[in-house]
């Protein structure tokens, strides 16, 4: 069984735990705040951060407490992030529903709901708990998923963060017609990071469509790196929450232009 085989498997054990009639769930979606275009945020500078509220990894293990993940939001937004990503995985990566809403509650930017959403169930419920930008994982879908997950989200007023690690993958994105597009340097079923990825794939993105490299992102120079190579921006979290400085360390990134 493949790394992310084994998350999907228990992302479901952990769904049946807390899951809900339909009927709350409606009431949730009913009530929920109307999202707020991550788009927006993200083009209203010429390079922007997504920045990610990350305890742990599979790769990694434990990489941060965090216990009020809200105050880590706060000064993600106050260094200047577009967006605030917020791992919602228990098991793997120590994250909740609970912080997801403690972030959503306390910031003024987008909010990504960052997990494994492989069920319609999964796409209602990142709506119910306030999420505005939504992460759909090519390598977990079959394309018939993909695409009416996709739809589903747009419906529900989300906007959707196409994730791909290779040509076929992005391949399968593109004919969604999507807004946004991330490429992720690391393999989901290895968990090996390849940086190269970018260079690889990013330029075959077309214009139109907003570019984000993610993951094994940790110094100016890579940052340098993505950009060149195409990215609009990049999504960060083990870097920033192993920094010791977060505010610091998006600065940094943000102003690689003013950078020899």
């Amino acid at each position: 069984m493949s790394v992310l085989n084994s998350i999907v498997e228990g992302v479901l054990l952990d769904l049946e735990k807390r899951r809900i009639s339909d009927s709350e769930l409606a009431e949730m979606i009913a009530v929920a705040s109307a999202p707020i275009s991550a788009l927006n945020s993200l083009q209203n500078k010429s390079f922007s951060i997504i920045s990610e509220v990350k305890r742990s990894s599979p790769s990694k293990g434990e990489l941060a407490q965090i216990p009020k993940p809200e105050l880590l939001a706060q000064t993600y937004e106050k260094a200047g992030a577009a967006v605030v990503s917020v791992l919602t995985e228990q098991q793997r990566f120590g994250g909740s529903l609970s912080d997801l809403q403690a972030v959503k509650a306390n910031i003024g930017i987008p909010v990504l709901r960052k997990d494994f959403v492989v069920n319609e169930y999964l796409v209602k419920e990142t709506r119910a708990y306030g999420a505005d930008l939504m992460l759909l994982i090519v390598a977990a879908l079959d394309k018939s998923e993909l695409r009416d997950f996709y739809q589903l989200a747009e419906a529900l007023g989300m906007q959707v963060l196409i994730e791909v690690h290779d040509q076929d993958e992005l391949e399968t994105a593109l004919d969604l017609n999507p807004k946004i597009i991330g490429v992720n340097s690391r393999n989901l079923k290895t968990l090996e990071i390849d940086l190269g990825n970018f260079a690889r794939l990013l330029p075959l993105i077309p214009s139109h469509i907003y570019k984000v490299a993610e993951s094994g992102i940790s110094t100016i120079d890579d940052v340098k790196m993505a950009r060149s190579a195409g990215a609009d921006a990049i999504l960060v979290g083990e870097t920033l929450v192993k920094s010791g400085d977060p505010f610091k360390t998006i600065s940094d990134f943000l102003n690689i232009d003013n950078r020899d």
